[in-house]
């Protein structure tokens, strides 16, 4: 991995990166700037603040370190495909502006107890917290192996000394210290993103790049329209995109996300260009091409995407533990039917410790990051008629409950490798898949729509 002689500079690039976004954040002196990232004055984020954080809080490093190995695998096609995950962004933002001009929403969570239930918000809240609970181990995973292989101590205490500095500076600040973080983490990291590409791209030419790849549903379009089917529900079970929908004025926020989703989209298809490159080199391809590639070009470049890297995570991680305190501090008592108490900053920072250490057991077990976006995007995918279908109605709980549940129920039989081969859609790599999102999207789309059918019958009989 690192040379022992150059070991300390990365060792010393942690300590320093957490020292620096400690020294940055702001003190959250009021439940407003933890849990809404306004600041002393009461003022909401600016537009350009707000389209920063989003822009950098999306770009995972989990997604940096997925689109450069579907690069390396499908050529250009893998890369379209992940790129694609990003226009959920606009497709949220549109979302929520129709939420809070027609409906005055102030939260997804009070909007579904209005328009579904308790019930229904109840089980989505469990199924953002697990979403939650995904994000720390999938980006602390992802700093870890440019210290060392999964399972060595190099590992397990570089990714836990990444949780304790994101946590340290979170507990600051909340919502407001993720924000004011978020803007020095994307300049930082597209200036460093500019390097690393200007390394990788001349060796052969961009033109030569983006040629690789066949557009064959077995060589990656299957991914693609996987893709395409999962933005239309996707972005609603991320709090990290949705919760910075409420905090400032309708317009500026709609904005603010179209340009993030059409920046992050740039981003992560250019990035996908650093494993297109090694599969031109012939690199073995592996879970981890980017640190591959930089480490091909020498200790320098590998110290750069570790930059990167740290940078990606940090921006998710810390606005992970944001979201995760507002989920536990101030919504889950709405579920309750109670007001959130003076105690809701001390219980969202307890929350926060208890997911930075519980979150990090299958970072230190081992598994695959892929999974930690295209299964919890098959289990939410009865979120689409939720939201996009919601005019529809004006309450009815049983239009959730039979378009969430049986997304719920695909995801988890796709992860148990229960679904039947009969549902693939083609042979590729992500038949199954994309099979499984098709049909299951149909059949949520279906139960959600039932009950629509049955109320309007029964009031044309009445």
């Amino acid at each position: 991995m690192i040379e022992p002689a150059f070991a300390i500079y990365f060792w010393a690039f942690l300590l320093l990166y957490g020292g620096v976004m400690y020294a940055i954040s702001p003190s959250a002196r009021s439940e407003a700037s933890f849990f809404s990232g306004s600041d002393h004055a009461g003022r909401p984020a600016s537009e350009w603040a707000l389209m920063c954080s989003i822009f950098i809080s999306w770009i995972f490093a989990k997604s940096v370190t997925n689109a450069a190995n579907l690069g390396a695998a499908h050529g250009v096609v893998g890369g379209l495909a992940y790129a694609t995950y990003w226009l959920s962004i606009p497709v949220a933002g549109i979302v929520i502006y129709w939420l809070r001009t027609r409906h005055g929403a102030t939260g997804l969570v009070p909007f579904l107890i209005s328009r579904y239930g308790r019930l229904a918000a109840l089980a989505f809240t469990v199924a953002i917290l697990i979403r939650l609970y995904n994000e720390v181990w999938s980006n602390t995973a992802v700093v870890g192996a440019y210290y060392g292989n999964a399972g060595e101590w190099t590992f397990i205490a570089s990714a836990l000394l990444f949780t304790a500095a994101t946590l340290t500076y979170s507990l600051k600040g909340g919502l407001r210290s993720s924000i004011i973080t978020d803007v020095i983490q994307a300049v930082l990291f597209v200036f460093v993103l500019g390097t690393v590409l200007f390394l990788v791209l001349p060796k052969h030419g961009v033109g030569t790049l983006l040629s690789v790849g066949d557009f064959r549903l077995n060589a990656g379009v299957d991914l693609l329209l996987v893709a395409l089917l999962q933005v239309v529900s996707y972005p609603f079970h991320d709090p990290v995109l949705t919760d910075r929908g409420f905090i400032t004025r309708e317009k500026p926020m709609l904005r603010a996300m179209i340009v993030a989703g059409v920046l992050g989209f740039f981003c992560i298809l250019a990035f996908s260009l650093v494993g297109v490159h090694a599969k031109l080199e012939g690199l073995p391809t592996g879970d981890n091409m980017p640190g591959a590639v930089a480490l091909a070009f020498g200790t320098l470049p590998y110290l750069l995407m570790t930059v990167v890297m740290i940078m990606a995570a940090g921006s998710t991680l810390d606005s992970t533990f944001s979201s995760v305190a507002k989920s536990i501090g101030r919504e889950l008592p709405m579920l309750a039917g109670r007001t959130p108490g003076p105690r809701a900053m001390v219980i969202g920072m307890w929350t926060m410790v208890a997911f930075a250490l519980l979150g990090n057991l299958p970072m230190i077990a081992g598994t695959d990051i892929l999974k930690a976006t295209t299964v919890s995007g098959t289990m939410v995918m009865g979120l689409a008629p939720v939201f996009l279908l919601a005019p529809l109605v004006r309450h009815s709980p049983w239009s959730f409950h039979l378009a969430f549940w049986p997304g719920i129920t695909l995801g988890v039989l796709l992860a148990a490798g229960l679904i039947p081969q009969s549902w693939a859609i083609g042979d590729g790599k992500y038949a199954l898949l994309l099979g499984t999102n098709f049909y299951g999207l149909l059949i949520c789309v279906t139960g959600f729509l039932l009950p629509v059918i049955f109320q309007r019958l029964r009031g044309n009989h009445a």
